[in-house]
């Protein structure tokens, strides 16, 4: 089992250099609908739907809006019309780096303009669908936070058949990252409960197969006001890329 994972470390570099926004209402309404409809609409049940719900409350959503978005996803709620559609969409960024962006959203020709506009304006170009995807692939993965026994950690992914983990030894963010396959997201998260191993949270994530790094300043911070641009859209779940920026522009402060 591999004891690294790249991702983690892209979306750490990521958090270094640039402050993360926080989602939106409409953000984070739309993740518990998809954690709901993807999976039993009850949290105790339903490991992506308890984060969902955690970070909703966090963030301040009232109780009565989180139960409606939980009823949409359920396919329960039935006081409105709007039909909320998961579209994948894939572009590039500056330099060839691939860029997948998941939405939720009801109305997929506004989507499509606002992705359109934010690739315009921050050096990328959004493509057709297939362009970048295979380049990724998708993954269970499970945040851990707080002190790990790792002896105990590795027993309980061998058993629960992760497929890698990464420590995460930074002073304010220390805990582990494990990586599964989709079906096994469930099961795994059981285990590691049952071993008393602090879960936090659970998704699915798509995971670049390659990463290229990027060693310009000027790349780097132009692809990072690409990513912030699309988060900030309220229809965007998710923005994966496959890149990697180069240690000696996080030493040097450059970007």
């Amino acid at each position: 089992m591999a004891g690294h994972s790249k991702w983690a470390n892209i979306k750490r570099q990521k958090a270094r250099v640039d402050a993360k926004k926080g989602k939106t209402f409409a953000q984070l309404s739309r993740a518990i609908i998809v954690a709901a409809r993807n999976g039993i609409p009850d949290p105790a049940g339903n490991l992506p739907l308890k984060t969902a719900i955690e970070k909703a409350k966090t963030a301040g959503i009232p109780n009565d809006n989180i139960e409606r978005a939980i009823a949409k996803g359920a396919g329960t709620y039935q006081d409105e019309d709007t039909v909320f559609e998961e579209i994948r969409y894939e572009g590039y960024g500056s330099g060839g780096v691939a860029i997948l962006i998941e939405t939720l959203t009801d109305n997929r020709n506004r989507t499509a303009a606002d992705l359109r506009a934010a690739f315009t304006k921050n050096g990328g170009n959004l493509g057709e669908t297939g362009c970048v995807s295979w380049m990724f692939e998708q993954k269970g993965v499970i945040l851990l936070e707080g002190e790990i026994d790792e002896e105990v950690m590795l027993e309980a992914l061998m058993e629960g058949d992760a497929e890698n983990y990464e420590m995460l030894e930074d002073e304010d963010d220390r805990g582990a990252e494990v990586i599964t396959a989709v079906t096994n997201l469930d099961n795994l998260s059981k285990i590691l409960q049952t071993r008393g191993l602090p879960v936090k949270e659970a998704e699915l994530r798509w995971i670049p197969n390659n990463t290229i790094e990027v060693t310009e300043a000027e790349q780097a911070r132009s692809l990072l006001k690409l990513i912030d641009a699309l988060e900030s859209l309220d229809d965007v779940q998710n923005v994966t890329a496959n890149f990697a920026i180069a240690d000696e522009l996080l030493v040097a402060n450059t970007i």
